[in-house]
């Protein structure tokens, strides 16, 4: 299954190690199409090596490629607002994990009943735990 992993880069980088865990994790028996958001090296200026319109669009396309969207919601980001509101507009099945301790969920995600699969967790188990139960059914 090809996965479009979601978190936040320009909003910030707090939980890069969270994000390389997941991206790890859900690349055992599938394949992440977006694995540079786990990137260490990778800082709240993004990739910017490359122009925006080039981002914009390799992402775009990334999403209409995707058989799944994992989002982690914990930092709040607007591109991850925008991907998850594409994913929605493509059709495509999302699984929002959000670490309630971190912050709140955005009233434009939760309230949104597209999005039936939020999942708060507290740990890295947790959200393996989430992913290892959702991810069959999909």
């Amino acid at each position: 299954m090809k996965i479009y992993f979601a978190a936040s880069i320009r909003g910030g980088r707090d939980d890069v190690d969270v994000y390389r865990q997941l991206i790890d994790h859900l690349n055992l028996n599938n394949q992440v199409l977006t694995e540079h958001i786990g990137d260490y090296s990778l800082s709240v200026a993004g990739q910017n090596q490359l122009d925006d319109d080039y981002i914009c669009n390799r992402d775009m396309s990334w999403l209409a490629e995707c058989d799944l969207v994992v989002a982690e919601t914990s930092n709040p980001s607007l591109g991850v607002g925008y991907e998850l509101a594409s994913a929605e507009r493509l059709h495509k099945p999302v699984i929002i994990l959000h670490n309630a301790k971190r912050s709140q969920l955005s009233a434009m995600i939760a309230g949104t009943q597209y999005f039936d699969h939020i999942f708060n967790y507290s740990n890295i188990a947790e959200a393996f735990q989430i992913l290892d139960r959702e991810l069959p059914s999909i």
